[in-house]
């Protein structure tokens, strides 16, 4: 009997300590609502995260209990959840215990404390419309735990990030095309020296006999216009100053002569306009000296180029060169008798095809067409697919052309055809490794959302163009590195510019930078707005701006409705008005 009563009173005094233990719990349960919680950012926000490749939702909780709150024997993981729709998404635990328990974890005091928190967890659409929790599973001695939540401490998620728009520039390798040609028929007539009359055997030359065959084709020919003429009559830098300038003067008459009454015999129609020809004489020649010297191979070459180098005064040039005698005598060979001469020279325009001939032709014969004027076709409409067969044409014609596959790469991005526009720019890469196609093989990584190979090809063209820049501020917006956006974009006004500004902090930039967009029809566009006047507290603004989008992309309204940007007017009667 007095054994019986001894294991009545053990079993008493473990359940007395059991219920002492889940009554210490159960206070802690009941009194929840007065631990207070600080949570940064207050809605949670999705960010790009290097470390998890991916969007994340990060969060710092600054939690505080109050004084006699957290029992002395308690073991608590703490344990911060995120609960939206259809599942919930847990952070890192952290362990707590109290002033009695003897372990290495966070000491809470029975008179009161805090501890600071921050986590990070995988972001995911649905979490845009969310509650943050505390989990509390509390335990004494390993005994069953008793599990709890917090209220609500935190409400939704900013996805405001996510609207970046990843459509990456393209640097496009411009053509050659030139409609209007410039090009000159030359001829020369050369003297005697001292003299300036024609001989019949310089207009026999054959130089003279295809100046006059080319004005003639000109004239004929419907792709062509004569625009003018020119002579320049030259003596040579050997003999007296006013010998010289009568000479050049009286070989530019003979010249002239010559030139007009051909003209006038092929029947050059354009000659009988004024100023059609022009006319120059040069006494001395020492320019067209100094070239045909530096081009020979006569001896004391050097010494003579010194003296024209030294000396200015023609006089004392002439004296100085003589005074080298031996070459003098073959300067007066080889040099000088190229000197004395009238140059005729027929100015033309080219006249290339028009856009509609070119048009029609690379639709029908693109054969027929040279690089440059099929590479210019492509510029001549907006339709990609036409594109894409004008530079496939490009290509197939002239595979050399690193143009034709660089363009044609770019068409098939656009098109999100991303595996043909890899190929074709790497096709162009072995043609040569330029800037341009690194950048665009970058675009074609970001547009597949290879971030880190994307970045690499990027930063290794930076001289490609200002396409290079924006995309990388694109992927600075995907990592997270908002200032660094703001920077790659520059003061260039577009949507991910706006945003880039918006998430660095600077709204009132941004709102600028989308009023420098002007009126466009671009739902987006005004969705930013909207989010940028709910951050200004101006509600009138978020109305306008949201209805316009909407009325461009009614599914905005699904997106509007989970908006954590819109929790200050969720329940505001215009706003539900606008978004049901």
């Amino acid at each position: 009997m007095k054994k019986m009563r001894q294991n009545y009173l053990i079993s008493t005094i473990i359940a007395a300590l059991v219920m002492s233990g889940c009554a210490g719990l159960s206070k802690m349960r009941d009194s929840a609502s007065t631990v207070g919680y600080e949570v940064n950012p207050n809605p949670l926000e999705m960010h790009g995260d290097q470390t998890l490749h991916d969007n994340a939702v990060a969060v710092a909780i600054n939690t505080r209990f109050p004084e006699k709150y957290f029992n002395k024997k308690a073991v608590v993981v703490a344990t911060p959840v995120l609960k939206y729709e259809g599942g919930e998404k847990t952070y890192p635990s952290t362990t707590l215990q109290g002033e009695k328990v003897d372990g290495n974890n966070r000491v809470i005091p029975y008179a009161g404390g805090n501890y600071s928190y921050t986590g990070t967890i995988p972001y995911e659409d649905a979490m845009m419309q969310s509650q943050l929790v505390v989990r509390m599973s509390a335990s004494i001695n390993d005994k069953e735990p008793l599990v709890w939540e917090s209220p609500k401490i935190a409400d939704g998620v900013l996805a405001t990030p996510a609207l970046v728009q990843v459509v990456p520039k393209t640097v496009i390798m411009p053509d050659n095309f030139q409609r209007i040609i410039p090009e000159a028929y030359t001829a020369d007539i050369h003297y005697v020296i001292n003299q300036s009359n024609v001989r019949s055997s310089e207009l026999r030359a054959d130089d003279i006999v295809k100046l006059e065959e080319d004005m003639v084709a000109a004239e004929v020919a419907e792709n062509i216009e004569i625009k003018g003429a020119e002579i320049s009559a030259y003596a040579s830098p050997d003999g007296p100053l006013d010998l010289n300038t009568r000479l050049s003067e009286n070989r530019e008459s003979t010249a002239q002569r010559y030139l007009e009454r051909a003209l006038r015999d092929n029947k050059i129609t354009e000659a009988e306009a004024a100023n059609f020809l022009n006319m120059m004489s040069t006494p001395e020649d020492w320019n067209g000296f100094r070239e045909l010297m530096e081009a020979s191979d006569i001896q004391d070459k050097d010494l003579i180029l010194r003296v024209l180098s030294m000396y200015s005064d023609p006089v004392v040039r002439e004296r100085e060169i003589k005074n080298i005698s031996q070459a003098y005598e073959e300067i007066a060979e080889k040099i000088l008798p190229q000197l004395r001469r009238s140059v005729m020279t027929i100015n033309v325009d080219v006249i290339g095809k028009s856009d509609s001939e070119i048009m029609n032709l690379v639709r029908v014969d693109p054969d027929s067409l040279n690089v440059e004027e099929i590479l210019f076709a492509a510029t001549l409409t907006d339709n990609l697919n036409e594109k894409a067969a004008i530079y496939e044409a490009a290509a197939r014609i002239y595979p050399e052309c690193i143009r034709a596959h660089n363009n044609l790469g770019n068409i098939y991005l656009q098109l999100d055809r991303l595996d043909e526009a890899k190929a074709s720019l790497e096709a162009a890469q072995k043609i040569d490794d330029t800037d341009a196609v690194k950048a665009n093989l970058g675009a074609v990584a970001l547009a597949e959302r290879d971030i880190s190979t994307a970045e690499q090809l990027l930063t290794s063209a930076m001289s490609a163009g200002s396409e290079v820049s924006y995309n990388l501020g694109i992927i600075k917006i995907i990592q997270g590195d908002y200032a660094a956006a703001v920077n790659y974009f520059g003061n260039e006004p577009s949507f991910n510019a706006a945003l880039a500004q918006m998430l660095s902090g600077n709204n009132d930039r941004a709102m600028t930078t989308l009023n420098q967009l002007g009126d466009v029809k671009d739902a987006s566009v005004y969705y930013l707005k909207a989010i940028a006047a709910a951050r200004s507290g101006n509600n009138s603004a978020v109305f306008s701006n949201l209805r316009s989008a909407i009325s461009l992309d009614s599914s905005l309204k699904e997106h509007a409705q989970k908006d954590a940007e819109f929790l200050g007017i969720a329940s505001d009667a215009t706003f539900m008005q606008i978004i049901q």
